[in-house]
């Protein structure tokens, strides 16, 4: 089976690391889904839910982030996706996104708003 290697990083720390067979990412283009034997790829990522389909070792399984802003490499059978933000689904508290979303509709942040939403779509993903 044909896979690729996935790296995902924000700009504190590297965030997952793996084989997987499909991601699905956000970019300015619009949702894309990288497979190995993908064209090269380079795109600016969106807000959004970064859904990485795992293989190798560990089997088969679905990891979720959260990430906001950055960008996306694809070459080779390496992707990296490289965030300004990230958090893995399982790593996310739900009550303090919950929070950060009502704040933010009171102060009509729509950016935070955004990420507040991306936050808790990624949670409720991994649940």
């Amino acid at each position: 089976m044909a896979e690729l290697h996935v790296e995902l990083v924000a700009a504190d720390r590297k965030v997952w690391s793996g084989k997987a067979g499909l991601v699905v990412a956000r970019t300015t283009a619009g949702d894309i889904g990288i497979m190995p034997g993908h064209q090269p790829y380079l795109g600016v990522l969106e807000t959004g839910p970064v859904t990485i389909r795992t293989t190798g070792e560990t089997g088969e399984g679905t990891v979720v982030a959260a990430v906001h802003g950055g960008f996306l490499s694809y070459t080779d059978g390496k992707l990296s996706l490289l965030a300004e933000t990230a958090e893995l689904a399982d790593e996310i508290d739900v009550r303090r996104a919950e929070r950060a979303l009502e704040e933010a509709k009171s102060e009509t942040d729509a950016s935070a708003e955004r990420r507040a939403a991306v936050r808790l779509e990624a949670a409720a993903v991994a649940r």
